[in-house]
């Protein structure tokens, strides 16, 4: 990739962003394109987010990813929001065409359990009410489920995540109940997403939600943790003969869909997992 006077910058913002994994997926996307374009990690301070926003707007950078501590704050700095984003309450994704906020994080998911089941008049049970829940609720809701099911430790978390979702009106049928409950829902379940961090490096040997006794052969499971690539709840799946979701695929779907808002291409999707998998680690 040769960097010029005409190359267009996208990247990330966020504290910190050296981990990312963003930036090797991207590129290796325009490289195969033959675009000219490049992704770059901005590590900025919660204190710098305004400058930061008004910055990228006069250097005519492209647009930008948002990943922690920034997704909520950013959203006061943008000119539009897109509905399901505000829904949401958060924003990953910037096009400085309009300074509009996205957020790709539920899409990606959704993309990610769609290559292995449909989602319409599904029971799915999504296990965690924090951001990473709310963010992939709302796209499911818009996938016509026939029911879900929220479950948290914090039962007043969960509940009100399954208010916001009615009140949208994106779906009627959404309740709500304790992590305890899991395993008499997965019984009867098709989808299982565990929206939690349980089992991400380094606490892999964290217990997970559920185990391949409470699971059957039918129950799509879907871990949205990436790193490592095959968690707890995954092996558990894998000895139930469950269906498995890596978390992988949401990673790569809700970059694709970024991708997709900044240059009007469809990305190309093989690539970008390729390039995924070499900076994880993960052998095909």
């Amino acid at each position: 990739m040769k960097i010029k006077g005409s190359t267009n910058v996208v990247g990330l913002i966020g504290n910190p962003v050296e981990h990312s994994f963003s930036p090797p997926m991207h590129n290796a996307a325009f490289k195969a394109l033959n675009m000219d374009y490049v992704y770059v990690a901005f590590d900025v301070l919660p204190e710098n987010l305004e400058n930061a926003i008004k910055g990228g707007k006069a250097l005519n950078i492209k647009g930008l990813n948002v990943t922690i501590p920034h997704k909520i704050n950013v959203m006061k700095y943008l000119n539009e929001i897109d509905d399901v984003a505000r829904l949401i309450g958060a924003v990953n994704t910037i096009d400085f065409k309009n300074l509009k906020g996205y957020n790709t994080d539920g899409i990606g998911a959704i993309k990610a359990i769609k290559e292995v089941t449909t989602i319409e008049n599904k029971k799915v049970i999504l296990a965690g009410a924090g951001g990473a829940s709310r963010a992939i609720s709302f796209y499911l809701a818009k996938e016509n489920p026939e029911e879900i099911i929220i479950l948290n430790r914090n039962t007043k978390k969960a509940e009100n995540l399954s208010k916001d979702i009615l009140s949208s009106k994106l779906t009627d049928n959404v309740k709500s109940g304790s992590i305890d409950e899991i395993e008499k829902y997965i019984r009867d379940g098709d989808i299982l997403v565990d929206s939690t961090p349980l089992g991400m490096y380094p606490h892999i040997d964290d217990t997970p939600i559920a185990t391949s006794d409470m699971m059957h052969e039918d129950l799509v499971v879907n871990d949205i943790v990436y790193n490592p690539n095959e968690t707890a709840l995954i092996k558990e799946a894998i000895k139930a003969d469950a269906k498995p979701v890596y978390g992988i695929k949401m990673l790569l779907y809700q970059g694709a869909e970024s991708f997709k808002i900044w240059t009007n291409q469809e990305p190309p999707i093989d690539v970008m997992e390729k390039a995924l998998k070499e900076t994880l680690n993960i052998a095909d």
